[in-house]
């Protein structure tokens, strides 16, 4: 058996998403062998999490009010694209094809989870559309949940007068946006589609 601190930090590692018992353990004993400042480097960086926030308006990561995206006065604040999670956000910048206005929904519409529209950040997008707005693209993953998701937001903003468009081309059904690579995010991004009323 491992010393009683040991256990612990491979417990705790173990809590991580996708760290199963052996990569706990295989972090653990790296953390093990790292130099003391290294070690006070990474305490440091996990305290200064405490720090991080949602922005105020769009939703995304921030350690200040606004977010990065939302004070930068060169981006297009006539199309909207609203994401499921933060990471997707990073993940359809590093693309450079996007220079729009992002909103996180902090999660996805899932019966089976009992996640509904008021447990996300649909209210947020609604307040944020503005006469400026001219589209807003719904980029979440082609899931079961993301298909929903998109159907109601399809259904809550169809009466706006705002073009509303899907990825398309390239994102299979069941896939997650933050594992796509950077061409088909962009193929996907350039021939999104209207979202039709059933």
């Amino acid at each position: 058996m491992y010393p009683k601190q040991f256990s612990k930090l491979i417990g705790t590692l173990e809590q991580l998403p996708g760290v199963g018992e052996k990569t706990a353990q295989r972090y653990a004993f790296s953390l093990l062998e790292k130099e003391p400042e290294d070690i006070a480097d990474l305490i440091l960086s996990l305290q200064e999490l405490k720090q991080i926030r949602r922005c105020r308006i769009c939703g995304f990561l921030t350690d200040e009010e606004e977010c990065s995206f939302c004070r930068d006065a060169n981006r297009d604040s006539s199309k909207i694209m609203v994401l499921a999670y933060p990471q997707d956000v990073i993940a359809m910048e590093k693309t450079g094809s996007y220079n729009g206005l992002y909103h996180v929904l902090n999660g996805l519409i899932s019966s089976t989870k009992g996640i509904f529209p008021e447990d996300i950040n649909i209210e947020g997008l609604l307040k944020r559309i503005a006469p400026e707005t001219k589209e807003i693209i719904v980029a979440v993953s082609p899931t079961m949940d993301g298909e929903m998701t998109s159907l109601y937001l399809n259904k809550i903003l169809h009466d706006k007068g705002i073009l509303i468009t899907r990825l398309a081309h390239g994102l299979p059904m069941g896939s997650s946006l933050d594992y796509a690579d950077e061409l088909t995010l962009i193929k996907a991004l350039n021939n999104r589609r209207k979202i039709e009323n059933e």
